[in-house]
C-alpha cells in the first residue's frame, strides 16, 4: 500500500493566465480558484480550453520567461508553484515523454532518489507503487519494451511513490483498456484511503472519475468572450444546472452523448491489404502476437481490440509497413501497390504516403514542422505538390479539424487532443488509400470526437480502408467497424 504522512496541498489561482511564447493567444487565461487539502477535483473544459496547461502550471514545469509569458498568481500552499514542486506529482497526456530510465523499477525510483530517500525506503515504495497500479512486470522490465498503457501505469507509479500532497491526473486512462481503467481508478483510490492527498484530474470521461471526486470546476470560453472558470461546485450541481451548455462547448457530460454518423453507404469493397500467418514483434526476438489472419477492405473500418500488452499497436505498425512481421507476410493487392510491389515493408516513404497513412499512438513522435500549416504541408510537398494545391488541401483540413486558429502556432504547444486531430490531418493530406490510426480519438472533447468520427465516416464511404486501433469501443459502434480482437479472452 503507498501511505505515508504527507499533508495534503492547497491550491489557489488568482487571475492566472499563461500564453506560450510562440503564440499570439492565451493557452489559458483569468482562472481564479481554491481548492483546499484534500479536495478532489474533476477538471473540465473543451479541447484547447487549457486544462493541460493549468496542470503544467502546477506542477511547475511551464518553463522560465524564454518559454512564454504568466499573468496573475497560481499558489501551493501560498508558494509560487514553480518553487514547490515537490509537492506536486504529475501524471501527464503522454505517458512516452515520462519514462526517463530503461528499467521499469529505475524509472519508478527516480523521483524517489531525487528526493534523497534512503535505499530501502525507496524499493519498498517502488514495488508498492507497482502493485497499487497493476503494473505486474519485473523491475528489470526494459520500459521499452512496455505498451502505451503500460507506460501509463509506470508514470502513474512514479508519481504514487513520490508521496506527493498534490496528485495531478492529466488523462490519466487514456490509453488504458476497460480493465486497465479500473485498476488505475482503484489504485489512485486506494492511495486517497491511506493518505489525505489534494487530487486534481483531466479526463473528458466523467463517468469512472464521478465516485471519486467531491467537486467539479470547468474552464474555457463563457460564451460572451470571457475565460477563465465558467462552473464550480458539487458534481451533481454543476452538471444538472449546466450539463446541456456544457455539452454544447464539447465538455462529455453523462446524458448526453456525441451524434453518430450514418451506417457504411456500401458494403465494403475489396481486400487492399491483407495479413497471413502473421506473428509481430516491436522489439527484436520479443513477439507479442502471433497466428494473425486478417483482412484489410476497401469502404471499411477494420477495429483491433484488446487488452494492453496483446500487441494492438504493434500490429497496426506491421499492417502500415513500418514494423516487418516476424514471420508470415503483409501484402497489398496490385490495386493498392499501384506497380510498387506486393509487400509494403519494402516501400519507400514516398510510395506509403499515397497507399498507407499512419497515426502515431503519440502524437509527438510525427510532429516534423515548426507550425500547424508546415506540418500539413509535409506529405504533399514531398510528393511534389504544386504550392496551390498544398494549400488547397491544408486549409480544408483546418477548417474541418477545428485548427483554423492555430495555424501558425508550434504544434508541440497544442493540447493533446489538439497534437491528435493535427496527426490525422498530415495523414489525410496525402490522400492514402490505407489509413491505419492507432487510439484517433484520444484527447478529444465530445464535439471534437463527432466531428473527427464523421470525418472518418466520409472517408470510409468514398473508398478509403480504415484501420483503428482503439480501446474506445463508442468508435468502434459510430463507425460500424469489424472488430479484430486481440489477446486473451479475445
Amino acid at each position: 500500500m503507498v501511505s505515508g504522512g504527507i499533508a495534503p496541498a492547497a491550491v489557489e489561482a488568482r487571475g492566472w493566465g499563461w500564453r506560450h511564447a510562440s503564440r499570439l493567444a492565451w493557452a489559458v487565461r483569468d482562472v481564479t480558484l481554491r481548492i483546499d487539502p484534500g479536495e478532489r477535483v474533476l477538471l473540465l473544459g473543451a479541447s484547447g480550453a487549457g486544462k493541460s496547461t493549468l496542470m503544467h502550471g502546477l506542477a511547475g514545469v511551464l518553463g522560465g520567461d524564454e518559454e512564454g509569458e504568466a499573468e496573475g498568481e497560481l499558489l501551493i500552499d501560498g508558494l509560487p508553484a514553480a518553487a514547490a514542486r515537490g509537492r506536486a506529482g504529475l501524471v501527464l497526456q503522454d505517458p512516452d515523454s515520462q519514462v526517463i530510465l530503461a528499467r521499469v523499477g529505475d524509472d519508478v525510483a527516480f523521483g524517489c532518489e531525487n528526493l534523497g530517500l534512503p535505499r530501502d525506503e525507496i524499493w519498498r515504495r517502488v514495488d508498492a507503487a507497482l502493485d497499487a497500479v497493476g503494473l505486474d512486470v519485473p523491475r528489470d522490465r526494459p520500459t521499452k519494451a512496455l505498451s502505451g498503457g503500460q507506460k501509463q501505469r509506470l508514470a502513474l507509479a512514479g508519481s504514487l511513490a513520490m508521496r506527493p500532497g498534490l496528485l495531478l491526473l492529466d488523462e490519466p486512462t487514456a490509453n488504458l483498456d476497460p480493465d486497465g481503467i479500473a485498476e488505475v481508478r482503484d489504485a489512485v483510490e486506494r492511495m486517497l484511503a491511506a493518505q489525505r492527498t489534494t487530487l486534481i484530474v483531466v479526463e473528458h470521461r466523467l463517468d469512472v472519475w464521478l465516485p471519486l471526486i467531491d467537486r467539479v470546476i470547468v474552464i474555457g470560453d463563457d460564451g460572451s468572450g470571457g475565460t477563465g472558470v465558467i462552473a464550480d461546485g458539487h458534481p451533481d450541481t454543476v452538471l444538472n444546472l449546466h450539463g446541456e451548455r456544457l455539452a454544447r462547448a464539447g465538455v462529455w457530460v453523462p446524458g448526453f452523448p456525441p451524434k453518430h454518423p450514418a451506417p457504411p453507404a456500401s458494403a465494403p469493397g475489396d481486400v487492399l491489404l491483407r495479413g497471413e500467418h502473421l506473428a509481430v514483434a516491436r522489439v527484436r526476438g520479443t513477439t507479442v502476437a502471433s497466428g494473425i489472419d486478417v483482412a484489410v477492405r476497401a469502404g471499411s473500418t477494420l477495429a483491433i481490440t484488446g487488452p494492453n500488452g496483446a500487441g494492438k499497436s504493434t500490429l497496426g505498425l506491421t499492417l502500415a509497413g513500418l514494423l516487418p512481421p516476424v514471420s508470415g507476410a503483409v501484402t497489398a493487392s496490385d490495386a493498392l501497390a499501384g506497380g510498387a510491389g506486393p509487400h509494403p515493408i519494402r516501400w519507400a516513404s514516398r510510395q506509403l504516403l499515397t497507399r498507407i497513412g499512419t497515426v502515431f499512438q503519440e502524437p509527438e513522435h510525427q510532429l516534423l514542422a515548426s507550425t500547424v500549416q508546415d506540418e500539413l504541408a509535409v506529405g504533399p510537398r514531398s510528393l511534389g505538390l504544386s504550392e496551390s494545391e498544398i494549400a488547397a488541401r491544408s486549409d480544408e483540413l483546418l477548417q474541418r479539424l477545428r485548427l483554423e486558429r492555430l495555424a501558425k502556432a508550434n504544434p508541440y504547444t497544442l493540447s493533446g487532443g489538439e497534437k491528435r486531430r493535427l496527426t490525422v490531418a498530415a495523414a489525410l493530406a496525402t490522400r492514402p488509400r490505407v489509413l491505419v490510426l492507432d487510439e484517433p480519438t484520444f484527447g478529444q472533447d465530445a464535439r471534437t470526437w463527432q466531428e473527427l468520427v464523421a470525418m472518418l465516416a466520409d472517408l470510409r464511404d468514398d473508398g478509403a480502408a480504415l484501420v483503428t486501433v482503439t480501446h474506445d469501443l463508442d468508435v468502434v459502434d459510430a463507425l460500424h467497424a469489424e472488430r479484430f480482437a486481440l489477446g486473451v479472452g479475445a
